[in-house]
């Protein structure tokens, strides 16, 4: 097809709108806070790994963790890769027991080489969503009993444009330049149950980030006889001031009267300050065969500084590991030895403190790459279970999180003239 690199190079700007715009509406009161709920990092072939990716390289994923990676794309290859995940949320507290559901776009990453060793990737991918819907009925007394109703919605999003090269045979560096963008706004309401002789309350808040920061990595590779290959690979950024605008409104009102202003305040002057992130990982393996891939991430959030969320952070500290194995990958007749399968499970510490307790969380994921008839792309998928719970804390609720993620990995070749059609 001699238009398809074309088409290809078009889609991510075909559904930028979309993916920008897009609010993931899963209910969760952990949104509350901060820069709302931490999405999950990584293409969903990392995903079924347990997010495992600073150490693993491949000719045909976008590891974007590491941009080193991109060193390992082939010549004259083109890599396009978007997903879409299904979550649904389960909350309990006590007795109570309350669930949300929804699909949403997820990443849409495209990656080439310029030469032989040196690689280019561009995406757009997710980095939290601030969503969430909860009400409180509170009785001070039969007379002052009142509702308290919070929701928030939005998120921020990250666009990043980084390059990888081999400066020597087994060491490649890297670098990653990452917008992040996105508005986040909260409403908390209180209304009595007596409507008409209670004066009611509104507070509306809304933050508004947006910066660039850079990402650097490296990777080396020992590579051993009979095609096995061990790989370390680390990368970081370094904490950076994001321009940021915040904004309260307060209002109260009754039956009887219009909207009255409280207060309204703008801060244009603070910058909010998001700190550097360390990831080192360590992969094994055998060409086409297997790996065996360990990170540990970790993010120093309690120096960070975000108007609205004073006393809510926590620094945090990731392990994952994962495992990947296909039986026959040229088998020319069964296609279930040329799937991938994988598996994989995570622990870590969440950034939200809540009533003095650190949220923490752990969970397992399983995958499968589903190679294309006559073609080197493939179809990934991958299913999540992550439990997030407050330690010792009978305050806080606990939340079950099942993700499932589907994404199409297209391999193609650019500039080749075909001989025959």
């Amino acid at each position: 097809m001699r238009n398809r690199p074309i088409i290809l190079f078009l889609l991510p700007f075909i559904f930028f709108s979309i993916t920008v715009s897009g609010q993931k509406m899963i209910n969760s009161p952990f949104s509350r806070f901060n820069l709302g709920s931490l999405e999950p990092a990584g293409l969903f072939r990392s995903s079924g790994m347990g997010g495992t990716g600073i150490a693993l390289r491949d000719n045909s994923s976008i590891y974007y963790l590491n941009p080193a990676s991109y060193s390992s794309f082939d010549t004259t290859s083109f890599i396009f890769d978007f997903g879409i995940d299904y979550g649904i949320n389960i909350l309990t507290a006590g007795t109570d027991r309350h669930h949300s559901e929804d699909p949403n776009f997820d990443h849409m990453l495209m990656g080439f080489p310029i030469a032989r060793g040196f690689g280019v990737a561009t995406g757009i991918i997710p980095f939290s969503n601030g969503y969430y819907d909860i009400y409180e009925t509170i009785n001070e007394s039969a007379e002052d009993q009142y509702t308290a109703y919070h929701s928030g919605e939005g998120g921020v999003s990250g666009f990043f444009l980084g390059t990888g090269i081999s400066f020597l045979k087994n060491l490649s560096a890297g670098i990653n330049m990452t917008l992040l963008f996105g508005n986040l706004e909260r409403k908390n309401e209180f209304v009595f149950n007596d409507f008409f002789n209670y004066i009611h309350n509104t507070n509306f808040e809304k933050l508004r980030i947006n910066g660039i920061n850079l990402d650097f990595g490296l990777q080396y590779t020992i590579n051993i006889k009979d095609d096995l290959f061990l790989t370390a690979g680390a990368s970081m950024s370094s904490g950076k001031h994001y321009k940021s605008r915040w904004e309260t409104l307060s209002i109260r009102y009754n039956a009887y009267s219009q909207n009255d202003t409280i207060s309204y305040n703008i801060d244009n002057s603070t910058k909010a300050f998001l700190p550097g992130t360390t990831r080192y990982g360590l992969s094994f393996g055998k060409k086409d065969k297997f790996s065996i891939g360990v990170d540990l991430v970790s993010t120093k959030w309690s120096k960070a500084k975000i108007p609205g969320a004073e006393g809510y952070l926590a620094d945090t500290r990731a392990l994952s590991m994962g495992a990947e194995y296909i039986p026959e990958k040229l088998s020319n007749y069964n296609l279930a030895r040329r799937m991938e399968y994988r598996i994989g499970m995570h622990v870590e510490d969440n950034y939200l403190i809540l009533d003095g307790t650190q949220i923490k969380e752990y969970g397992a994921s399983i995958g499968l790459g589903l190679p294309l008839p006559r073609s080197l792309s493939k179809a990934n998928f991958f299913v999540d279970y992550t439990r997030k719970y407050g330690a010792g804390s009978d305050q806080i609720h606990n939340e079950s999180i099942i993700s499932l993620g589907a994404s199409l990995n297209f391999y193609d070749w650019w500039f080749i003239k075909r001989r025959y059609n």
